[in-house]
């Protein structure tokens, strides 16, 4: 069970109380600016626990079970961490990119839940490429939203509006997660259907 794969998974589930605190206070640029390092270490192991697993055939039924539950505990934190603390505001629109955080944070929720019930009925859903580039999008978005907290003197001067690159970024990329996440969500959803009769 213990094998380095499912350490690394373990260790992003282990350090998730540490980024939230570091997250708390939105105005502490230097905690922002570890908890962006710590994020980052967090999405390196991500990577290599499934590399390491798959390259030295060290796959396990404890490392299938953790890694999407660590992935998830750590996207569900940050964005409801991120949306307490206000981060989650911009120009024009101000709190409304709260919506594509939570239409993340359901469909998450409404998967989760479908592969469950598919599981018990012996029917697997593989990732779709579609899904790797949400997750990606997701990871981008979050990134850079922390950054931005740490870096606010980052900004654009475009005369009539100030913006800050790192957080216009994640925010643009957070909405670009949301709508790939509604497409892959119906993906999931269709194959289910079939199911449910």
């Amino acid at each position: 069970m213990l094998t380095l794969p499912n350490i690394l998974t373990l260790s992003r589930i282990v350090a998730m109380p540490l980024l939230a605190f570091l997250l708390w206070w939105p105005k502490w640029e230097f905690g922002y600016g570890l908890a962006f390092a710590l994020y980052c270490l967090m999405g390196i192991t991500d990577y290599f626990d499934g590399y390491l697993a798959r390259s030295s055939g060290a796959v396990s039924k404890l490392g299938v079970f953790l890694d999407p539950i660590a992935d998830k505990i750590m996207i569900a934190a940050v964005i409801l961490v991120l949306t307490a603390q206000g981060v989650l505001t911009g120009p024009y629109v101000g709190d409304m990119h709260v919506i594509a955080g939570l239409i993340i944070l359901v469909r998450e929720i409404a998967v989760s839940g479908l592969r469950e019930f598919l599981g018990g009925l012996q029917v697997s859903v593989p990732v779709s490429r579609l899904a790797k580039w949400k997750t990606t999008f997701q990871m981008i978005s979050l990134g850079a939203l922390i950054l931005g907290a740490a870096m606010p003197w980052w900004n654009l001067d475009l005369g009539a509006l100030v913006i800050n690159v790192p957080h216009t970024v994640g925010l643009t990329t957070l909405w670009g997660a949301a709508v790939l996440t509604l497409i892959t969500g119906w993906d999931y959803l269709r194959v289910g259907l079939k199911h449910m009769d």
